[in-house]
């Protein structure tokens, strides 16, 4: 099981002090957070697409190719790649080149973001997300597998003769992701093409999860790409640690009370309630972690949104040590104590590469 974080990229103020970072100290820090995931053991590091303030995010291939020189095994992957806004064939050029760069160490997370005037502003229909998210992947798919493609759809112009560049590495895509919050379409594309569900699993309770999960698993199944429990499925989710839990939420109650999404809102003790945020101590957040698999499942990833909301870095890298030296190795422990054999692993490029050369030999 592969375990890591992620990030939203926002620019928020401390609460507790009013410092606002700039652009350019969000980054570091960002380009930092990442370094240290590697640092502390961790498998993953994932950076969302936003095109709008409070986020810097707008080009995620170019900060992960850049962390593809500093590190050296670290999973390069996206929280969100916008599938509705971005061209397809452009998303299979940058993730392409980025697959080169990085030896193969980067799959991605596919969505239609949480910002509606995103799709004006690059010519497209909110009320056409789902199609479009339909129609611009299966381009995406036929310009990783097929050399030479020709194309006519509803939402971009015709390609005749085309080869995008350069080819996969090895002759295999980058492996896939579909986030959702709350689509089943969603969820029905992942399961048509054998590709991963991400549940974003940060604002919906566990039961809305587990239907969208089940749901996945399901639909898998009946497209032939093997039993439910063999669907690869990934997690999102919220944590804030310190030794003792009354001080963990002490600490992070300003910040959550004036975070840019759920702030102004329910209670944290409401929020801890009703979602997987999870705010307490180490041993909290194993037992509230291992506590996913009793509705989702035995699953490949698992990710933690921890530099949000304005958390000062100093604070977001002592996160990242508990996570590598208390968390992480007895989640690992455990899932993989509790895993049945015939569950596959996280899918990597060299794990592609061998089925695909074994697939290739039984033909």
């Amino acid at each position: 099981m592969q375990f890591g974080v992620f990030s939203v990229s926002d620019i928020t103020p401390d609460p507790t002090t009013g410092f606002a970072p700039t652009e350019a100290e969000r980054l570091q820090a960002v380009l930092r957070i990442a370094e240290k995931t590697e640092e502390v053991g961790l498998d993953v590091f994932a950076l969302g697409e936003h095109h709008n303030p409070p986020f810097f995010s707008s080009s995620p291939t170019t900060t992960l190719g850049y962390l593809a020189g500093r590190t050296e095994r670290l999973q390069l992957s996206t929280a969100t790649t916008l599938i509705t806004t971005n061209d397809p064939v452009k998303i299979a050029e940058d993730y392409a080149m980025l697959q080169h760069v990085s030896g193969g160490r980067v799959d991605l997370t596919l969505g239609r973001g949480n910002t509606g005037p995103v799709y004006p502003w690059f010519g497209q229909d909110i009320r056409q997300g789902i199609p479009l998210a339909v129609e611009n992947y299966a381009l995406l798919r036929r310009l990783w597998d097929e050399d030479v493609v020709d194309w006519e759809g509803r939402f971009r112009t015709p390609l005749q003769g085309f080869t995008s560049t350069p080819r996969p590495l090895d002759g295999v895509a980058p492996f896939v992701w579909h986030g959702s919050i709350r689509s089943p379409e969603i969820a029905e594309q992942a399961a048509f093409y054998g590709d991963g569900f991400f549940g974003n699993h940060i604002f919906w309770p566990a039961d809305h999860t587990r239907r969208m999960v089940d749901f996945y698993r399901r639909r898998f199944e009946h497209h032939g790409h093997g039993d439910a429990d063999r669907a690869i499925v990934g997690l999102g989710g919220q944590v804030f640690m310190r030794k003792n839990s009354q001080d963990a939420v002490r600490e992070f109650r300003p910040y959550f009370d004036n975070a840019p999404v759920y702030g102004h809102g329910p209670s944290l003790e409401d929020f801890t309630r009703e979602t997987p945020l999870t705010v307490g101590s180490p041993q909290e957040v194993i037992d509230r972690t291992l506590g996913f698999r009793e509705y989702v499942g035995d699953y490949q990833r698992q990710l933690f949104l921890i530099d949000h909301a304005g958390l000062p870095l100093k604070t977001v890298l002592e996160q990242l040590d508990i996570l590598g030296e208390e968390v992480v190795p007895v989640l690992r422990k455990e899932f993989a104590a509790r895993k049945p054999v015939h569950v596959p692993d996280a899918p990597t490029h060299e794990s592609l590469v061998a089925a695909r050369l074994a697939q290739e030999v039984t033909v």
